[in-house]
């Protein structure tokens, strides 16, 4: 049977759960009418949840009721950050965050151990600092430099997780558009976070090692697809957006992968949120 993962940035869970409209449901619809090939979700990676536990639990109990399994690390700053995975059974192990003093308590990095008709399955939900560009002004630089120590605990974290001998997906948003196909307008983003030039350098380190990014290698000649699209402006309308959401996974992992979708909502007052699921399928 084929194993279908999702990631997305549910940018507060609660408010992607709310029914806006009839056209638009909201996440738990699309939870239950997402998939490929007529096939339905087995993995969600979720990053943003900006929840408690329990309150996510609560957004999520009609999922939780048809029997999703929802592993969460929320953060500890209230109403920030938060991930979490949603399964169809519970994990065989968790293991909250890599390892940091720094950032394990601040809801970026979950893992999860799944047996899966594919074998044995590592799948992480990530959600990496946005950081700053360097200026004079402090909280700029306090971000670019907090971001680039996540980027070296974790880079020396996905060194190791690469080598396991077993299926490794990492999703989630990345926060770093690897390549200028993965930014509409990356001229005039050059000196912007997510595409600064030690960003992207970090991300082809990763792929140099070992890592495999199975939207890119689905659809190599392809700009995007996106991922997300600012609130702001025409954006949305004009597909001006980042492919910043994506899934990494080991070689054992990405020879399996077979089709690939961005989620990309039919009109702006569809969305619930500002990033759509990348849903790729591996047989």
């Amino acid at each position: 049977m084929p194993l279908t993962i999702s990631t997305v940035n549910v940018n507060g869970i609660r408010a992607a759960v709310k029914h806006r409209s009839e056209a638009n449901r909201g996440f738990l619809p699309w939870l239950d009418q997402a998939g490929l090939e007529g096939s339905g979700l087995d993995v969600v990676l979720l990053q943003e949840v900006r929840a408690s536990a329990e309150l996510a639990r609560d957004a999520l109990a009609p999922a939780l009721a048809e029997g999703w399994h929802l592993t969460m690390s929320e953060s500890a700053v209230k109403g920030h950050a938060g991930v979490g995975v949603l399964t169809r059974g519970e994990p065989a192990a968790v293991r909250v965050g890599f390892g940091s003093a720094e950032f394990d308590e601040l809801g970026r990095y979950v893992e999860v151990d799944l047996d899966t008709d594919l074998g044995p399955l590592t799948a992480a939900s990530l959600y990496l600092p946005k950081g700053a560009a360097l200026s004079d002004a402090a909280k700029d630089i306090a971000k670019h430099d907090e971001k680039v120590r996540f980027m070296a605990e974790f880079g020396d974290h996905l060194g190791r997780l690469v080598r396991r001998r077993r299926h490794v997906v990492v999703g989630g948003d990345w926060n770093i558009a690897p390549a200028e196909a993965d930014i509409k307008n990356w001229k005039g983003n050059l000196k912007s976070p997510g595409f600064l030039p030690h960003e992207r350098a970090w991300v082809a380190d990763l792929l140099a090692a070992g890592w495999r990014d199975v939207m890119r290698e689905l659809f190599p000649d392809h700009a995007g697809p996106y991922s997300w699209w600012s609130w702001r402006g025409k954006a949305f309308d004009n597909d001006s957006g980042w492919r910043i959401d994506y899934q990494l996974t080991n070689k054992m992992l990405a020879g399996r992968a077979t089709k690939a979708e961005v989620a990309r909502a039919a009109a702006y007052d569809l969305r619930w949120s500002d990033h759509a699921p990348v849903t790729v399928r591996y047989e």
